[in-house]
């Protein structure tokens, strides 16, 4: 993996990298082993733990914690931004350093990637999809890179010297937003909806951020897209990869994971495989393989006939409705958190058929009664324990209570991750019988 890489040859050089979280980090890493001159930023003055600063000062890394200052970035050459840092907030800190090239780690550790690299984004299923591909190309004998936007990431790989046939990486919005030379191999769009009108300014830049995994790519590429989407991106001119469409199938009814948009991942996956030399029987088997990830559609287990679901990776309205779509029992839905944007509308036509009840919990209150307040039973708790006890009182035997909040978690957890865990960890705490919760 080291064939592009050689110690000291951005000597000289000067870079500025924007958050201190992992990509960032990771960027520093690579920026001071290739021997640029590092400055490590961050507002946070405890963005890094004491162990991690050590190390990156100890590599020869500036770290600057707190607010940003315009000399921080004079003379810099290069500027690489953390996901979620928008170029808009840093105009008046740039001016110090007008012709630095912006981009972010993932394309800065695509330069120095020599193996081929093949990219997944899209709204909902990114990381399942990007799971499930690394382990079907695991499956039939491949090495293996998988990570990106999802566990390590590719700048702390290259570094690594860790020989791989394919890196699968989970690509996002925000990674794209100013690439100029990212080219993957294969690149895969799942689908597309409303979410991160938090940071895009609409829909129309989000999805041009998302067409820039595409758009450098060539004739020797191929693009993976959803036919739902195929009259609208065949007006565009995004890519001159070869494009191929795609959409839910039962191809593979030996698998784990359930509902409609899990066939339509399956479906991708299997193009995307394909396209790297795997053999339809060696999908099926990697396929049949796969156990789903946690926090997404994870059966937590039941209680007084009450099933529990955590799906606390859906972070968007789509998402939501994939997960309830996937379940022919009543569902009482757990919603709340920082609300991203999207069309909370899509999940009225399932309200009285499989949403039985809704309970909110954390921000956003005023978002979700607005949209379905006298639509369907609706309540708020001030937290999820509060939110998951109501909901498990009134439940009966068949129910299923859900956690797919359709938001970020920020308001009251550090990720999905601690959401999901806590949701798991009341769960436990729960009587087992229907009559201990009247």
């Amino acid at each position: 993996m080291r064939a592009l890489l050689h110690k000291g040859q951005l000597a000289g050089h000067e870079a500025v990298v924007v958050g201190a979280a992992v990509s960032g980090v990771a960027a520093a890493r690579l920026l001071a082993y290739l021997g640029a001159g590092v400055r490590l930023l961050d507002r946070n003055p405890e963005a890094l733990a004491p162990e991690v600063l050590a190390e990156l000062e100890a590599s020869g890394v500036t770290v600057l914690l707190g607010a940003h200052k315009k000399e921080q970035f004079r003379g810099a050459q290069m500027v690489v931004l953390s996901p979620g840092v928008p170029v808009a907030k840093l105009v008046e800190f740039l001016k110090a350093c007008p012709d630095a090239q912006v981009l972010s780690e993932l394309e800065l550790a695509s330069w120095f990637c020599d193996a081929p690299i093949l990219a997944v984004t899209g709204t909902n299923g990114k990381t399942t999809t990007t799971s499930l591909i690394g382990h079907i190309l695991e499956s039939a004998g491949r090495r293996v890179f998988v990570g990106g936007n999802i566990g390590t990431p590719l700048s702390d790989h290259v570094l690594s010297g860790e020989p791989c046939d394919v890196a699968v990486l989970e690509v996002s919005s925000f990674q794209l937003q100013n690439v100029k030379s990212f080219k993957p191999t294969v690149a895969v769009l799942l689908n597309f909806s409303g979410n991160h009108l938090d940071f895009h300014a609409d829909m129309e830049e989000y999805l041009q951020a998302k067409l820039q995994c595409f758009a450098r790519m060539d004739a020797k590429g191929l693009a993976i897209l959803p036919l739902e989407m195929r009259a609208e991106l065949e007006k565009r001119s995004f890519t001159g990869a070869r494009k191929v469409y795609f959409t839910a199938s039962n191809r593979f009814p030996e698998n784990n994971l359930p509902g409609a948009h899990n066939r339509s991942n399956m479906e991708a996956a299997w193009l995307a495989c394909k396209a790297l030399g795997v053999t339809d029987d060696e999908v099926r088997r990697g396929v049949a393989s796969f156990r789903p990830l946690g926090h997404r559609i994870e059966t937590v287990g039941e209680k007084g006939g009450v099933l529990f679901v955590d799906d606390s990776k859906a972070t968007t309205v789509e998402a939501m409705r994939a997960a309830v779509e996937s379940f022919e029992r009543p569902v009482r839905l757990l919603a709340g958190g920082v609300f991203k944007g999207g069309d909370l509308s899509i999940l009225e036509p399932h309200f009285g058929t499989r949403i039985a009840a809704v309970g909110l919990f954390g921000a956003s209150r005023e978002v979700f009664e607005g949209a379905w307040a006298g639509k369907v039973p609706l309540f708020w708790a001030e937290d999820l324990d509060k939110a998951v006890t109501r909901l498990y009182r009134e439940a009966a035997p068949g129910d299923v209570i859900l956690l797919s909040p359709a938001t970020a978690s920020f308001d009251q957890y550090s990720g999905y991750k601690a959401r999901g865990e806590h949701f798991q960890r009341i769960f436990e705490s729960l009587p087992d019988e229907r009559e201990a919760r009247q």
